[in-house]
């Protein structure tokens, strides 16, 4: 399968061939959204935290004697029930991070770039090399291809001038080849590669699957 190559200009400039193992798998929403649930979970602080009753501080004294009073048996001031007191099963500083093994999340980085190339959100880009870090004339030229709302994958190395002029543009990231991740491909309404990303992504992913081109 191949797919047109445009440059920043919106002009034609040849083809690149996708390899099917890559762009052509049919997406499952099952493995993407569980994709998606692994990297929030990696995002999150988990540095949440409440105190027991080992933790709170207040008197140690039992607050009646156990017997005669009437009133329900106590032996400290700081338990739950007290204002105050501990937190019973309360949150504790934790890692929310869950195993995922490499096979699968390769398989899902697959589909999300599947799924763009199958709705017609994917645009393949010569190059980004520009003369300009202007961020106004980035703008324009972005508008013309369609990606004001965009992530654009480059090689391992982002071209300076691009980088530094999409810096200020709201709805548009870049990443590096080695960045390339489920959730930014789908919170973003197209996926803009260059030509050096698309070679390197299917060297990678064709690689670590085992399968050929």
């Amino acid at each position: 399968m191949k797919a047109n190559v445009l440059t920043l200009d919106g002009k034609t400039a040849g083809e690149v061939e996708l390899n099917e193992n890559v762009f052509g798998l049919k997406p499952r929403a099952d493995i993407i959204s569980r994709m998606v649930y692994w990297q929030q979970a990696k995002k999150r602080g988990g540095n949440h935290k409440t105190k027991i009753i080992s933790e709170v501080s207040g008197t140690t004294r039992k607050p009646w004697k156990q017997k005669g009073t009437g009133r329900a048996r106590q032996g400290s001031l700081r338990s739950a029930q007290f204002r105050k007191g501990g937190i019973i099963f309360g949150p504790v500083v934790r890692d929310h991070a869950h195993d995922l093994n490499k096979k699968f999340r390769k398989k899902a980085l697959c589909m999300a770039l599947s799924a763009r190339l199958a709705e017609g959100k994917m645009v393949v880009l010569e190059s980004t090399a520009i003369t300009s870090h202007k961020t106004k004339e980035l703008q324009a030229k972005l508008n013309k291809l369609g990606a004001s709302n965009a992530l654009l994958i480059d090689g391992a190395n982002v071209d300076a001038n691009f980088e530094k002029a999409a810096r200020n543009l709201p709805f548009f990231q870049v990443l590096p080849e080695q960045g390339a991740n489920v959730y930014d491909i789908l919170s973003h309404d197209v996926l803009v590669l260059t030509k050096n990303a698309v070679e390197q992504l299917q060297q990678r992913l064709t690689k670590e699957t085992g399968r050929g081109q």
